[in-house]
């Protein structure tokens, strides 16, 4: 069946993606996607903290632990 994305396909993607928001309104929507990925990015690493923190206030002490 080939590979997903060859050259030849992100050409004709460059080009329906030129054709159908001009080239003026390209630069505005790779710039808005590369500002929505950093956010996501950012939001996920707060998440990940904070389910670090919680999870080291939850771990009991090794003197804490009953055997």
């Amino acid at each position: 069946m080939g590979e997903l994305f060859t050259p030849t396909h992100l050409i004709v993607i460059a080009v329906v993606a030129l054709v159908l928001f001009g080239g003026k309104k390209l630069p505005e929507l790779g710039k808005g996607l590369g500002e929505g990925l950093r956010g996501f990015k950012d939001g996920m690493k707060g998440v990940t903290e904070d389910t670090k923190d919680s999870a080291h206030a939850v771990t009991p002490k090794p003197e804490e632990q009953v055997k």
